[in-house]
């Protein structure tokens, strides 16, 4: 019998980050034109049962009202898709602003926080939301300025993210801090875990886990220090070493990213290098996608995850564009659920 659980969900933010409209970059593809692409894949007689959305424009005006986030709602509604979990717009030039920044800035990233959970809860009063996170992350783009004083600066980012979290319990969500290497204080597996403990609030702060990113936690990507593997390993010793980094991570990991990786760092647009997110079948693609859930799948249910979400940041436009993308993307979301799923 199938595991109707957990629901698989579609990215939206793909369509916008790392895009732009400054010479050379590509133009965003619209929420409507996402939603479109997610309603039509195909796999195995099923569809994706939900997307998570980026709370700022051109998809979406977190200072929207009430009535026009509704409608929105029930559009995404009639097209047979809940609503999942949402970004918050935390990143200078959007609302926020560095979470370990000066108080200006500081301010800037929990008014981000604020709006977005109270989209949040428009959300689910609505009923179209049921499950899912607000994810954050520090918005302090590279780790340069981090390394002036590391403890410091990651004492900076508890307090702010410490501050966030009230106001998400006040609202009834919880944060989950997405670890990727351009993000200062997240950059590393041992800094993010480093940060999660100062925070110290896991009822309301937790992790999210995305397949690519944490690869490059692994090869020690801007922390050379916090290595587990070499760029040559062996299947043994690549599985020794990710489960010993998911075993600390996951009972932080409140949500999760089915991604995959080839082994290189990328950025587009605005966005500083990160993981390189790749189509799941590309023949360069370093992870055996469905495997390496299993260890972050491992409890989930516990943990309140009641679905996963494909990830495909900056994926070129004519990828985007192509129908039978999401459908393999919808077919190795399957196969995950088939394999470590729960009804």
């Amino acid at each position: 019998m199938s595991n109707g659980y957990p629901k698989l969900h579609n990215a939206m933010w793909p369509g916008v980050v790392g895009k732009g409209t400054q010479p050379g970059e590509e133009p965003p593809l619209s929420l409507q034109r996402m939603l479109d692409l997610t309603t039509a894949a195909q796999s195995h007689g099923q569809s994706f049962d939900g997307v998570d959305l980026f709370l700022f424009e051109p998809h979406l005006d977190p200072t929207a009202s009430e009535s026009t986030l509704r409608e929105l709602a029930e559009g995404i509604q009639q097209r047979g898709l809940a609503i999942g979990s949402l970004v918050a717009p935390v990143w200078p030039g959007t609302v926020g602003d560095s979470a370990m920044g000066d108080e200006t800035a500081r301010q800037k990233f929990l008014q981000a926080v604020e709006l977005a959970c109270r989209v949040a809860r428009v959300f689910d009063d609505s009923g179209v939301r049921t499950s899912g996170v607000v994810r954050i992350d520090s918005a302090e783009f590279g780790v340069d300025k981090w390394r002036s004083d590391p403890k410091a600066n990651t004492t900076k980012i508890a307090n702010t993210f410490r501050e966030a979290a009230r106001i998400a319990a006040d609202a009834g969500q919880r944060l989950a801090a997405e670890g990727e290497i351009c993000w200062a204080g997240m950059h590393s597996w041992r800094d993010m875990l480093d940060l999660l403990e100062e925070v110290d609030m896991p009822n309301t702060v937790g992790f999210q886990a995305d397949l690519a990113h944490t690869y490059l936690y692994l090869l020690g990507y801007n922390a050379p220090e916090h290595a587990l593997l070499s760029s040559e390993y062996t299947d043994d010793e690549f599985y020794s070493t990710y489960a010993e980094m998911v075993t600390k991570l996951r009972p932080w990991t409140i949500d999760f990213h089915v991604a995959q990786n080839d082994g290189e760092v990328k950025g587009a647009g605005s966005h500083d290098k990160t993981g390189k997110h790749c189509p799941p079948d590309d023949p360069n693609g370093k992870l055996d996608i469905v495997r390496c859930a299993s260890y972050w799948l491992e409890g989930a249910e516990d943990r309140g995850i009641q679905h996963i979400c494909w990830d495909g940041c900056m994926f070129p436009n004519e990828v985007l564009e192509e129908s039978s993308t999401w459908d393999a993307v919808l077919s190795t979301m399957i196969q995950v659920r088939e394999a470590h799923g729960w009804n």
